[in-house]
């Protein structure tokens, strides 16, 4: 599979594109991948251009919140941290608007399906979106070793059902396996449709999750 990949700069920061051989009578996937804390989008495309993805194109955004040394994150720890999720929230929220106006410019009248995936606080960031999206709605969602940091108290919750498929491993001692755990049923009780994966995996992205989240994304529905 070939991935044509370009740079870009979207709400005053770095994005990295990239697109596959796309058939735009069919409905494209648009996979946006959020790195981890104290990382970078470079980061989670050596992991990303190791998936197998059909008619897609791939957004792999730089998270807002300066980690100092060239690193970013998606919100602060800490005592403001509900302040920050919030405030992730409207940057993504502009983040995926731009990424649907950019590529509907760039191939008109192609359906454009939102995906999102991530590792662990790209994965938490994937799941937070996914509770409180608004419009566009998304398609398919998918958290590796993931959690739910603290939320905003006045956001409000998203009811459109969500399909995701969440992966974390028994022994990752970053987020420990309850912590995930707990995350995924959380999203469930709120009416998403969870695909559950409890590995043997430390905190890391393996081969084998890789072609899961693969498999996840070609699935045709």
């Amino acid at each position: 599979m070939t991935v044509k990949y370009n740079n870009a700069k979207w709400q005053g920061k770095k994005v990295i594109l990239g697109e596959t051989e796309l058939q735009k009578e069919q409905p494209v996937n648009l996979v946006i991948g959020f790195h981890g804390a104290d990382s970078t989008p470079e980061n989670m495309l050596v992991y990303g251009n190791k998936l197998q993805l059909k008619n897609s194109v791939m957004v792999y955004p730089e998270g807002p919140v300066d980690a100092g040394k060239g690193l970013w994150s998606w919100w602060k720890d800490g005592p403001r941290q509900k302040e920050s999720v919030k405030e992730f929230l409207t940057y993504t929220s502009k983040i995926v608007d731009t990424a649907h106006h950019h590529f509907a410019e760039k191939f008109p009248g192609a359906t454009l399906r939102t995906c999102l995936w991530g590792f662990s606080q790209g994965g938490a960031a994937s799941l937070v979106y996914t509770l409180f999206q608004g419009s566009p709605p998304l398609h398919k969602v998918a958290s590796i070793c993931g959690f739910l940091p603290e939320l905003p108290d006045d956001a409000s919750y998203q009811s459109s059902p969500v399909n995701i498929l969440g992966i974390f491993g028994a022994n990752d001692d970053v987020v420990p396996s309850f912590l995930a755990d707990h995350a995924l049923d959380e999203m469930k009780a709120k009416g998403h449709q969870l695909t559950v994966r409890e590995t043997r995996q430390g905190h890391e992205i393996s081969p084998e999750n890789l072609q899961e989240l693969s498999d996840f994304f070609n699935q045709p529905a």
